[in-house]
């Protein structure tokens, strides 16, 4: 099955009330945001990181008019290195190439999920669904009761 209908099966299993959103290929926040005709800052930006010298990945959620600031999460998760993940750790672990994947970890991907303060504050996200051609829409409080994030903490800031 794939990311998108993972995700169709999840929201419709939890009665999310969502909306889908075919549009122009885009892969960068900005872009993607003007080809679904949504504003900047409803967009849920996914990151995957290396956790330190482990083997663990997780992945992190962010509006896409922020921009993360490793620091706070190596303090917040007590860190002492964190690093973005390669697009062939990102195939392996998501199936999904940069710009397409979703903000969700369990059940879609064997992932730990945070989602940035900042985030959650907002009525409405947007984000991909496995495709630079395909998009959701959410309110965020129904985002957050599906993807139950393993935590909810500030690490970004405006994007200058």
């Amino acid at each position: 099955m794939s990311v998108q209908e993972r995700l169709k099966t999840l929201f419709d299993g939890q009665g999310v009330t969502y909306t889908v959103l075919e549009h122009a290929h885009a892969d960068t926040s900005q872009s993607v945001a003007l080809a679904r005709g949504t504003p900047l800052h409803w967009g849920g930006k996914a990151l995957v990181f290396k956790l330190g010298k482990t083997k663990q990945f997780a992945l992190f959620v962010v509006n896409a008019h922020r921009q993360v600031q490793s620091k706070r999460i190596r303090q917040h998760l007590g860190l002492s290195r964190l690093r973005f993940a390669t697009k062939e750790e990102l195939l392996r672990l998501t199936t999904l190439t940069p710009g397409c994947v979703p903000p969700f970890g369990a059940p879609i991907f064997d992932l730990p999920l945070y989602v940035d303060a900042h985030l959650v504050q907002q009525e409405t996200i947007a984000f991909s669904m496995g495709s630079h051609t395909t998009s959701v829409t959410l309110s965020v409080k129904e985002y957050l009761d599906v993807a139950q994030p393993t935590g909810i903490f500030e690490f970004s800031e405006e994007a200058l």
